[in-house]
């Protein structure tokens, strides 16, 4: 401990020593002094980085529950974008609802909430995406939505498994307490099933291998994220990530995973029946008794189909939802055609029998609620590329109309 003279003062914040309680001296320079207030500000400042390069803490910065969307309000959100789908909305509200209940828990809380990650089984067309891209708008935590097409087995060409994580950076802005803390869409889960029910005996470097690596990231686990993505920089530096509080949602359309629901339920998919009991099910939605057995038959692993407790499906959306898709949600196709029109000073207009006849073709097609979209442009590409330079002021789309832009674009071979 210095003296307190008039000379001695702290070499940090120029505290002279009769302001200090106590100056602590250099033990290699002379003259050189530290005073109480400042090793109390760097014991703080050390405590504060300790925090949140652990990861811990989270808590204390978490919303109370009073500020948290209760499920029901994230359903009637979710309700102004996508039309029907009641019981996906439904478990995927409680989900995002629980994840913010498990951030808001304090750290010496004696009962440890588990993650409840999602998967969702639907076909094209009936919302997956629509429904992710949807709830990322009214959450407060980052959210990202990657596609597991593109990944392969650490070592092969392609995008590794931690760039998952990545893209989660990139939206917390590097941030990564903030990205600990948020929410992964994996799209096209079906795509890295493996080829057949049983262990693969060569390498199956972008399904079975995939599955393996995306493990620890759904269990949670610390991973060495690369912060700008691939091996392209081999020479950066790797930023560690606990996943424990990431909530993963996985979204596919698992394409022919009906018979094998069919084939559990022993009833057929095309045929006669005489067993009453095997007549029960709804044979034009065997997705609505989708199970986890089905998914290992499908072709994902056990150990992954554990990690994703919850699991819900997507119905086929009926002539009347295609319609409501049309006209009803706040992106509806149809004001996203008569806003563009507008934009260049036509009046848009289409008739009630116009919308029945691209909802039929969407139907016929089996393209889903996607489908309405590319029916739609294939009918106003002509109108959309002469009235920019016309001086029409209204524009009505009618039946005879879109079928014979239709027929022009040969959109009717498809039928045959």
């Amino acid at each position: 401990m210095a003296k307190k003279t008039e000379s001695a003062k702290c070499s940090f914040c120029g505290r002279p020593a009769e302001m200090s309680e106590i100056l602590v001296p250099s033990a290699d320079k002379p003259n050189t002094y530290i005073c109480s207030y400042c090793v109390e500000s760097i014991s703080e400042i050390l405590n504060e980085y300790k925090t949140n390069a652990s990861g811990k803490g989270v808590s204390a910065k978490a919303e109370s529950l009073g500020e948290i969307p209760k499920p029901k309000e994230i359903c009637e959100f979710l309700d102004q974008y996508v039309i029907g789908q009641t019981e996906a909305k439904k478990y995927l509200s409680v989900a995002v609802y629980n994840h913010y209940k498990r951030l808001s828990q304090t750290d010496d809380d004696d009962v440890d909430i588990e993650k409840s990650n999602v998967i969702l089984v639907g076909p094209t067309g009936t919302g997956k995406t629509l429904l992710a891209k949807t709830i990322a708008k009214l959450l407060d935590v980052p959210f990202t939505i990657v596609d597991a097409t593109v990944l392969t087995q650490a070592g092969y060409v392609g995008e590794d498994i931690e760039s998952l994580l990545t893209r989660l950076l990139q939206v917390a802005d590097y941030d990564v307490a903030k990205a600990e803390r948020g929410i992964v869409f994996i799209d096209e889960i079906d795509k890295i099933a493996r080829k057949g029910d049983n262990p693969s005996i060569t390498r199956d470097v972008s399904g079975e291998g995939v599955q393996q690596g995306l493990l620890k990231l759904l269990e949670g686990s610390v991973v060495n994220v690369p912060p700008q993505g691939g091996r392209k920089h081999p020479e950066q530096r790797m930023i560690p990530v606990n996943t424990k509080n990431i909530l993963f949602i996985c979204g596919g359309a698992f394409d022919g995973i009906e018979t094998k629901i069919a084939h559990r339920l022993n009833t057929h998919v095309v045929g006669y029946s005489t067993s009453p009991a095997k007549q029960r099910y709804k044979r034009d939605n065997f997705l609505k008794y989708v199970a986890p057995q089905d998914l290992k038959s499908f072709g994902l692993i056990p150990e992954i189909i554990g990690r994703l407790p919850i699991l819900t499906s997507l119905e086929p959306l009926d002539r009347e939802a295609l319609k409501r898709v049309l006209t009803e949600p706040k992106n509806a196709i149809v004001r996203q055609y008569v806003k563009l029109f507008k934009m260049d000073g036509i009046d848009l207009e289409f008739e009630d029998a116009t919308l029945d006849l691209i909802v039929d073709k969407a139907i016929e097609y089996k393209l889903g609620a996607r489908g309405l979209r590319s029916i739609v442009e294939t009918i106003m590409i002509d109108s959309m590329f002469d009235s920019p330079s016309s001086n029409e002021k209204k524009l009505v789309i009618t039946p005879d109309y879109a079928l014979k832009k239709l027929q022009k674009s040969e959109f009717e071979s498809l039928e045959k």
